[in-house]
């Protein structure tokens, strides 16, 4: 599921950067796949009857730790008032190769 909604908490799978409905990635740099990544959150969230302003947490999977500026200058035009509690780790591999994955909870409903 890229979405489970309990109660008024929809918890977010984990999105990469790649093209909506392919296993293809937008790019090989963070940059991109980060801009990518975001898009698809906006899209399940969009889906899911929530938005990115109802955002309150993310976590941020990054390949290299030394990509976490790059990640950064896209990650916070996308929440520029107010960002979500964030943690960033970084790990061995990702899905199809991916640079970054980010997974989030956000509220729903009134």
């Amino acid at each position: 599921s890229s979405a489970i909604r309990v109660g008024n908490v929809l918890y977010l799978s984990g999105q990469i950067g790649n093209l909506p409905g392919t296993r293809q990635l937008v790019d090989t740099g963070v940059v991109k796949q980060t801009q990518q990544t975001l898009e698809n959150i906006k899209a399940v969230l969009t889906y899911a009857g929530s938005s990115l302003e109802r955002v309150f947490k993310c976590t941020v999977f990054l390949v290299n730790i030394a990509d976490f500026d790059k990640m950064n200058s896209v990650y916070t035009t996308y929440f520029p008032k107010d960002p979500p509690a964030r943690s960033t780790v970084a790990g061995s591999g990702l899905a199809l190769g991916a640079k970054v994955e980010i997974e989030c909870l956000a509220t729903v409903g009134g």
